[in-house]
């Protein structure tokens, strides 16, 4: 919370930075425009002056900010008819444009002090966030080993909120204890496999020696395969920079100028310098080579950063315990830099496919690769992907029924068949776009079509559920509604002379009911039908008792039942006709899923397409990069060879020319 609290003190004081500015940009607006008015008033009478220049529209070199110009009166055009007007006063003019661009010159001055402020106290916050945990690697300051294998410690991105740092500490290569470089082999294979950016850190400078020290590189197809099978296509090498991770080289404790051949160099160039290979073909220069071609191939990217020495030797040991004021000045300018361009440009970390590795990635990632490694065998990229993108499409599907699941438990059942289906519709929409943000490496689309399954499954259970609640609450209102016909039945009311027109009264009034209850569902008129033909029979025996009637009118109740019938037998058509039109919905609903499947999977290819493309790209353009440097080796060599032959030539015309003595 402390930390959030700075953050926006910072803001509100770059605000109130700006607001002083304009206010003083304004007050000078306003003093300046004072003598445009004396300069007016003492121009010829008659003469009609016209009014006076804003300052502003002189010192196009350094504009007014708008709010200032804004606040200004109103300007003319044709600013010099006045200033020939009077000597005096154009040389009042001239020393306020002199004094107005000399205070814009401060004015802007003050602004770039305060901007870098912000942004060192910007960076101050940050550095805070990345303290603020209790738990960070602690740091050891005898000569045993302190870091055993590869610490983690996982951390808020302090830029992005959608991204997680995972920081990775790797024991010192060359722990005379273990008196094993196979250790360190896979160890420095593991953290390339792991990480996005890989920081080696080394002493002093970036040497020949320093070089040899980084041999793992060199090694590193021995002890990690991108393909599953060989003759795949290209080589592992050409794979390799698919996949590794940009390499940053931090140099501490530098005590040298970056001068080369007596001009200042960048970091990157000083190392560019050191990477440089040597012409010819010799074994000697091969070895030398090696190391620094590997280390250009099989990484995309390399930085290069220096450091000062923290503390003085003596504070060394007590360096975890050491306040930040105590550290040398450079030093934190220097992690400042180092840290705005870690958190900016290392990009997430991603699986064959640039998929991004989310935190059970991550973690199957490591079991796997540590696995294998345990297990003798070496850690295939290929193998790898494939076993985590099972398990991860597997969790995919589960998450896409889940959330079908849920959107469609918001629905109050009962609901008419054409709402279900619009929100089934959307609700496979939102499953399919979650499984395809997900799932990766599903080629044969064997996980999409088991989510559409389930998807099917769910669709049908629900569908179930629906025709089940109707039928509850329309059963429950039938059970409700005739209450008071039982009752009257029970006590002969319908029995007595007029009985039958009594019941057939009430029947009618408890099927209104029926109908002005709302939200009965699908099964409203199959329920109803089914209990109006079980009260055929007791109205049958109402209408033998009711002596009232007489031999016409039973006709007519006899006549009135048929057309009940016959009304019963159209209502059954119409349901069948409902039943069919339910099944052309169903149908439709199906060639939708079908579609929205069909747009999502091209959608999903298209991206992947392009995933690709730039995967090819990139791996294309450092190729040509490698190419170039290999043919102006090769052009120096041929330049070399040149001058060789030019000096053998000229020396065999020489020895020619001279006249033999006898």
């Amino acid at each position: 919370m402390g930390h959030a609290v700075q953050a926006v003190s910072v803001l509100q004081k770059f605000l109130q930075s700006q607001d002083a500015v304009a206010n003083t940009i304004l007050q000078a607006d306003h003093s300046l425009s004072e003598p445009d008015k004396e300069l007016s008033s003492e121009t010829a009478p008659g003469t009609p002056a016209p009014p006076a220049p804003h300052p502003s529209l002189a010192l196009t070199q350094h504009p007014v900010p708008p709010r200032a110009a804004g606040m200004g009166g109103g300007s003319g055009v044709q600013g010099g008819s006045v200033a020939g007007s009077t000597g005096g006063g154009q040389a009042e003019r001239q020393e306020a444009e002199h004094s107005h661009e000399e205070h814009m010159r401060q004015l802007k001055a003050q602004l770039e002090a305060e901007h870098q402020q912000l942004l060192d106290e910007h960076w101050q916050v940050l550095d805070h966030k990345l303290r603020a945990s209790d738990t960070s690697f602690s740091l050891g300051s005898t000569v045993q080993s302190h870091t055993k294998g590869i610490w983690m410690w996982c951390m808020p991105h302090p830029c992005r909120c959608d991204l997680v740092l995972v920081l990775l500490d790797i024991e010192g290569l060359g722990d005379v204890e273990r008196g094993n470089t196979k250790n360190d082999c896979w160890i420095f294979a593991l953290a390339v496999l792991l990480s996005s950016l890989l920081v080696y850190n080394s002493k002093g400078t970036v040497d020949q020696y320093a070089m040899e020290q980084l041999h793992f590189v060199s090694e590193l197809m021995d002890h990690i395969k991108v393909k599953a099978q060989e003759g795949d296509g290209e080589g592992d090498d050409t794979e390799f920079i698919r996949f590794f991770p940009g390499f940053i080289w931090a140099v501490q404790e530098f005590t040298l100028q970056l001068i080369s051949n007596g001009q200042p160099v960048t970091e990157d160039q000083y190392l560019e310098n050191a990477l440089a290979l040597k012409p010819g073909n010799s074994k000697r220069v091969m070895e030398y080579n090696l190391p620094h071609q590997c280390l250009c191939s099989f990484f995309p990217t390399c930085k290069c950063f220096i450091f000062v020495q923290t503390v003085p030797a003596k504070d060394i040991s007590q360096l975890e315990l050491l306040p930040e004021s105590t550290l040398d000045p450079q030093f934190l300018v220097q992690t400042c830099h180092f840290c705005n361009y870690v958190f900016q440009e290392a990009k997430a970390k991603t699986v064959k496919g640039r998929h991004c590795v989310n935190g059970r990635m991550f973690s199957s990632l490591v079991q796997n690769y540590v696995k294998t490694i345990r297990s003798g065998k070496v850690p295939c990229i290929d193998n790898t992907v494939i076993a985590l993108a099972a398990t991860e499409n597997e969790a995919a599907i589960t998450a896409a029924l889940a959330h079908y699941e849920a959107e469609m438990r918001k629905l109050q059942l009962p609901v008419e068949l054409d709402k279900l289906l619009e929100a089934h519709g959307k609700c496979e929409e939102g499953a399919l776009k979650l499984f395809m943000e997900h799932s990766f490496r599903d080629s044969e689309q064997q996980y999409q079509k088991q989510l559409v399954v389930g998807i099917a499954e769910q669709r049908g259970n629900i569908l179930a559920q629906n025709e089940d609640v109707s039928k509850e609450i329309c059963l429950a209102l039938l059970e409700e509604l005739p209450a008071p016909m039982k009752k009257n039945l029970s006590d002969g009311v319908y029995s007595r002379p007029g009985g039958y027109g009594v019941y057939k009264a009430d029947l009618s009034q408890v099927v209104e009911g029926y109908w002005g209850k709302p939200n009965k569902g699908v099964k409203a008129e199959e329920v109803l039908d089914q209990f109006l033909a079980k009260m055929q029979p007791e109205a049958a025996a109402v209408l033998k008792v009711d002596t009232k009637l007489t031999e016409a009118e039973k006709h007519i109740v006899d006549e009135k039942q048929k057309a009940e019938v016959w009304s019963s037998r159209r209502r059954q058509r119409r349901r069948r006709g409902c039943r069919w039109m339910t099944k052309r919905m169903l149908m439709k609903d199906q060639e939708r899923s079908y579609e929205e499947n069909l747009k999502q999977l091209k959608a999903k290819m298209k991206d992947e397409a392009e995933r690709v493309r730039k995967e090819a790209a990139q791996v294309l353009e450092y190729r040509l990069k490698e190419q170039e440097a290999i043919l102006s080796i090769f052009t120096t060599i041929g330049e070399g060879l040149r001058a060789i032959n030019g000096i053998a030539s000229l020396t065999k015309f020489r020895q020619t020319a001279q006249p033999k003595h006898k």
